[in-house]
């Protein structure tokens, strides 16, 4: 019996020391990441760590926050950079001079690892304009008229990466002047800001009891829809407006952080992001592109089209975008 328990005490010992002997590795992610729990538990098991995902906000949040902390760094890893946020955390000197190799990919980020890619559009409610039989707006124009008064909702460019990608998308289509221009009309027209994205989609979009037919969002949402429907859908309920000026390509990554506690460790995590297991699992958990090349679309992301162009402003967007957003701010709320 004393051999026994003598035994049981010295395995509880081991297993103690087993765990304290796991390297602690920070991940700092926006709001929107989700990863399944057995897939980071196999990349802690691999590499004896353990990953503390630590959630900063918006993509915009995140960001400040890093440049904030960045003599002291609240995370050793970043996941969530993208193609406009990216070069403002690169002035800040945020990222490690030296990043993990990456996979060949379909897309790029400078001082990053792409792991994946989306498409900022318009997502519209089918049933609702059938009902109320109404045309879909053909261009910006067409949704400046009075034809379609308080009928949209966006979240704020100031507060949310996916309105400042829409912004972005007119300036890329129209150009900065008409962009402004547009934005007055559309203030008259009786647009709907919120501060995220969550709130215009799960509370004002008509589809889920809003009074808004129309929101800013992602042209994968309507495979979202049906994915979630648990049988309700066996189409989209929702379709998305591709028209000059309202179409942004997000592309996100992952990257090193400067005076990382744990850098070695910390690569081979943004590398597993890359890995084949995540790249298929993101598709239906954050609702993206995989970035690495050769790799297959999910099935449900087969019920709706990749964008066949999209709109970008030329020039360094990191210089100029707090003028635009402190414009749109002044042009559209105050």
């Amino acid at each position: 019996m004393k051999a026994g328990k003598w035994l049981s005490g010295l395995m509880c010992l081991l297993l103690s020391l087993a765990v304290q002997a796991q390297t602690e590795v920070r991940l700092a992610v926006h709001n929107a990441f989700s990863l399944p729990k057995d897939l980071i538990t196999r990349f802690e098991r691999q590499n004896n760590a353990k990953v503390v995902v630590v959630k900063v906000g918006s993509g915009n949040e995140m960001m400040n926050k890093l440049i904030l902390t960045r003599a002291n760094p609240i995370a050793d890893a970043v996941y969530g950079l993208d193609n406009v946020n990216v070069t403002k955390g690169a002035k800040f000197n945020l990222f490690a001079a030296n990043q993990p190799a990456s996979r060949p990919v379909n897309v790029t980020l400078p001082n990053a690892v792409a792991i994946n890619y989306g498409y900022i559009t318009i997502n519209y409610d089918k049933a609702w304009f059938q009902k109320q039989g109404k045309a879909l707006p053909k261009s910006l124009d067409d949704l400046a008229s009075p034809a379609y008064r308080n009928l949209l909702v966006m979240p704020s460019p100031a507060t949310s990466s996916v309105g400042l990608g829409f912004l972005l998308a007119n300036i890329g289509g129209i150009g900065e002047k008409a962009t402004f221009e547009w934005w007055k009309k559309m203030r008259q027209n009786g647009v709907k800001i919120t501060k995220g994205w969550s709130e215009a989609y799960y509370t004002d979009f008509t589809l889920n009891g809003g009074s808004r037919p129309m929101v800013v969002s992602y042209s994968t949402s309507p495979a979202a829809e049906v994915y979630y429907s648990k049988g309700k859908y066996k189409v989209p309920p929702s379709g998305d407006l591709r028209f000059k000026g309202a179409v942004f390509r997000q592309v996100e990554g992952a990257a090193v952080l400067n005076k990382a506690k744990q850098p070695a460790l910390a690569a081979k995590l943004v590398q597993f992001l890359q890995s084949n297991e995540v790249q298929g699992v993101i598709q239906t958990s954050m609702w993206v592109y995989p970035a690495v090349k050769s790799l297959p679309v999910s099935q449900p992301l087969r019920l709706v089209t990749v964008p066949e162009f999209a709109n970008q402003p030329s020039g360094d967007i990191a210089t100029q975008q707090q003028n635009w957003v402190s414009q749109w701010v002044r042009v559209v709320q105050r």
